[in-house]
This record gives C-alpha cells, structure tokens and sequence, in this order.
C-alpha cells in the first residue's frame, strides 16, 4: 500500500548526512586493545537561547531549547537519536504545573518542521494561502498564533528526521532501521524520549498533552498506549488530519474491492474542493449546510448503490451518477465509466478540467499545472511547490542564527528512499487499523480527553472518514462525550489558512485551558 506521507513528493534538497554526523553529536575516535579505531557512542546537546513572542496581542517571554537526545533501547544501548525545540514560558513560578504539549508530523517518515514553523512555533514562515509562494528571499514573522499561550511546547522530530539519525555501529550504536521504523517501533521510540524529556526538565506533574498531524495522529494511537503503561497520565490528546483506519484511505481503494466505505467518507471532501473551485452545476451559499446534504446522501444512497455491486439497475446508475455530479462536479460519463468509485487522486486530476490543470492532494485549494494531461493520476501535488522551499529555507537560517543549534550539521526535513516501514502491528495482521489502540487507551484513563480537527478540503484524510472513525470507536457512550470536533475550511495542513489558522490556535488552546488556568 501507499505510504500516508506529510509530503507527496521529494523536496529538492535531498538532505543526506554524512556518517559523522548522522549521529547527530560529536564523536570521539580512540583505539581498541587490537589497534583499531573504536567509535564512542554520541553525547546529546543542547542549546539554551530565549525570546519573545506576541501572541494575539499578548507578549509571550520564552526560553528556546534546542537540543539531540540520545535514546536507549532496554538493554541500555544507544539505538536512534531525535531533534527536538522546546519552547516554555518564561516568569511561571511552577512550571510543573503547566500544560506541555508534544508535536509531531506525520508520513511516516516527515520531520516535525511543519508544525513547528507553519502553525505553533513563535516565528511562522510566510507562505501562500492556497496560492504558489513568492521566490526567495522568504520571509519569517512573529507568530500571532502560536500555542504558547496555552501550553510549553516541544516539537519532536521522528527518528532519522531532523538532526537524528538511527545509531549503527559506525555512529557508535546498536540501531538499525527495524528498531525504529514501523508503527510499533516508532511509538516506542517516542515514548521513550517523552519519558526521559519529563525526567530531564522536571516535568511528570504537568498536564501532558499530545498533539498529532497525518501520520501522527496513527502514532498518537499507538503513543497514547504505550505512555499510559508507562504510568504518563495523559490529560488530553489533539488529531489533526486524522487518519487511524487504512481501510478508509480514498488513495487507493480499488486495491481492496469489496470495502466500498473509503468511497462514501471521502465525497464530502470532492463536494467541498469542487464548492472552493466553483465547479458545482449549482454553486451553494452555504458550505457547512450543503456537506450536511452530501454526507446525509454518501452514506445513504451512495453507499447503497456501492454495496449492491453488479446488482444495481442502470436507472438507479444513472440516478446516483446525477446526484454525484450534482456534488462533485465531475462529468456524469466520467462517473459512470468509474463505475460511481472515483479515487482521490482520479478527482484532483480530473476537476479542473479533463487533466489541464490538476487540485492538490492534501490541501485541494492548491492547484498547478497537470506533469501528463492524459495520465489517471496527478504526480505530485502543488501543495509542496508552495510551502517546501520556504519553510526549509527559513528553518535553517532560524535554528543556526536564531537558536545557535545545528551549526555543523544536516537537517532531514524528510527521509529519502531509503526507509522501509514495516506496517505490522502487534496481535494484528492487515491493513494498518489503530482505533482500537485509541478505545483502549480512553477507557484505561477515562479522563483523556480528545479533540479531532481538520480541514475540508483535504483529500489525503478526508475529514469526514476521521469523524466517522471517532463515531465507531469501541468505547462506551459515556466517553464519547470526550471527543470533540473542529473542522475549517482549508486542507491537511489546516493552520495555512490564516482565518483557520487563528480558529485552529483558538479551538486547540480552549480545549488545553479546560481544566486549567495559568
């Protein structure tokens, strides 16, 4: 199966760090009893800077840590390390008692840059709200949206992203991608460094948040699990652009003939892109009303037309063709010749008119020319042609100039080519499916809560398949009343609108400030 992936094609930059410095530390060589070269394994750092940030009107002060853990597996061993910047509130007087909160993007595979620099962080790099990026010189500016207010914040790159790297023998470790790479893995990897972080700083008391974007709401799943056992009380976990059951990915279903739901849940999102492009026969005022009326349809009769198969009558065909035209804007001959089952990646090629020009994937606002008008598919997705270049730029002006971090070394705001994620969960086989590990980790501590976001024109994790997971997680009604719900109109990547942005910031914040006021 296709990898969920933060980014759908290859920044330019193919950031490959030399051995030396893949250990993200500094390496000191001695020689062992038969003469050879013995490498020692690699030391965290850290970086202390502070700052001031204006946040809705309000001067925020802060101190910044930029630092490189180095993470041990249970035999005592260094396996991986990972990058992180945290950012705490300076003039409280227990800091152990303020929210934390843990950030993290998805792929599998993505550095946490994105979260960092385009939503939370106290600097934000400009870029275009559903429009190409001017060319550089790039801009970074105070961000009047970051969560400081709210929370401490620390922004953890995934292991092998970032300044981190999977510690082998020649980085003086034991690692090797198995450890680290796969859904279960990678969650022990973070709850190993979220452990040893409240440890470092003092932090066990403090109401502990996580906050997931793509794949990292998969992680969030699994983390959440994983921390609890750890005896870390959760007091809250945020989705951003979810996605826990595989089964519902609009990527390519086809793939799994049979499991017609991902066709249902993912019509919201073609209705709202073609509603942003003005392509609807008729175009409603309202937006909110008119998904009501196509999701009340995608799992009534669309469903229904889907599940009967080669049963289905050519007049109801017909009928449901119109209705989905009606909804998507998408030719009735295009529909009917899909069979009423158009994937993802068929309708951005195909709305903007026959493959001239193609919608993004993860944020459908975006649009750009089709790479082959006659292909099936779009081959990349315009959303990383604007937001790339300039967020990778400024950040690594920013955390050399700004936070005196990473001087001498190289940041992976990706891994390239050479990650082999193993989908395999624990006591499951199949397509990957984490609700389960949600349910449980809500019912072990009844008082977590959560909160689902996301953006309707999103293509990658249609929202409406995140809102249905939550309805069909198998947890009591009693906990259902823990899950609330923020959508905006904008893409995967919510926070690029800047009215959502602020509606992001606002939703997220009230719901950490719940219980607790600093």
């Amino acid at each position: 199966m296709n990898k969920l992936s933060l980014r759908t094609a290859a920044i330019v930059l193919a950031l490959i760090a030399t051995p030396a410095l893949a250990a993200g530390g500094n390496h000191h060589h001695g020689m062992n009893n038969s003469g050879a070269a013995k490498v020692q394994p690699p030391l965290p750092q850290q970086s202390v800077t502070h700052g001031v940030v204006n946040v809705e009107g309000n001067r925020i002060n802060y101190k910044a840590i930029a630092g490189i853990m180095i993470l041990k597996n249970d035999k005592g061993k260094p396996y991986t390390s990972m990058s992180y910047f945290a950012y705490i509130k300076s003039g409280v007087t227990h800091h152990s008692d303020r929210p934390i909160t843990f950030f993290y993007n998805g792929g599998p595979g993505s550095s946490t840059v994105w979260l960092h620099m385009l939503a939370f962080g106290p600097k934000l790099v400009k870029v275009g709200s559903g429009t190409l990026t001017p060319p550089a010189p790039y801009r970074m500016v105070n961000n009047d949206y970051s969560l400081l207010d709210a929370t401490d914040m620390v922004f953890v790159d995934a292991p092998g992203t970032g300044f981190g790297r999977v510690l082998g023998k020649a980085q003086g470790g034991v690692g090797t991608p198995k450890d680290v790479y796969g859904i279960d893995p990678d969650a022990k990897a973070f709850t190993r460094f979220i452990t040893q972080y409240l440890s470092q700083h003092n932090r066990w008391n403090s109401p502990k948040f996580l906050y997931g974007e793509s794949y990292g709401t998969t992680r969030s799943a699994v983390l959440a699990g994983d921390l609890e056992k750890r005896s870390v009380g959760l007091n809250g976990v945020i989705l951003q652009s979810s996605i826990l059951n595989f089964d519902l990915s609009v990527d390519d279903p086809q793939r799994n003939p049979g499991v017609n739901i991902s066709y249902a849940t993912g019509l919201p999102s073609y209705a709202a892109t073609a509603w942003y492009h003005h392509k609807l026969p008729t175009q409603p005022k309202n937006l909110n009303s008119f998904l009501k009326q196509v999701e009340q349809f995608a799992m009534t009769d669309y469903l229904k037309a889907l599940n009967a198969g080669n049963r289905i009558d050519a007049a109801t065909k017909q009928k449901v063709a119109a209705q989905m035209h009606a909804y998507t804007g998408l030719p009735i001959a295009y529909i009917l010749k899909a069979n009423l089952k158009v994937t993802g990646g068929q309708f951005a090629h195909e709305l903007l008119g026959a493959g001239d020009d193609v919608t993004g994937r993860l944020d459908s606002r975006y649009s750009g020319p089709a790479m082959d008008p006659m292909s099936e598919f779009a081959y990349y997705d315009p959303l990383d042609s604007a937001i790339d270049a300039p967020t990778v730029s400024e950040f690594n002006a920013y955390v050399r100039n700004t936070l005196n971090f990473g001087k001498n070394l190289i940041y992976r705001p990706m891994i390239y080519g050479s990650m082999h994620w193993s989908w395999k969960q624990k006591g499951r086989s199949g397509t990957p499916n984490v609700m389960n590990n949600l349910a449980r980790a809500m019912k072990f501590n009844p008082n977590m809560k959560v909160l689902l976001t996301g953006g309707y024109f999103d293509l990658g994790t249609p929202f409406y398949a995140a809102e249905f997971e939550m309805h069909q997680l198998p947890i009591p009604p009693s906990l259902q009343k823990n899950i609330s719900y923020a959508f905006f109109k904008s893409g995967h990547m919510v926070y690029l609108n800047p009215v959502a942005h602020k509606g992001l910031h606002d939703a997220v914040a009230k719901f950490i400030e719940a219980d607790y006021r600093h």
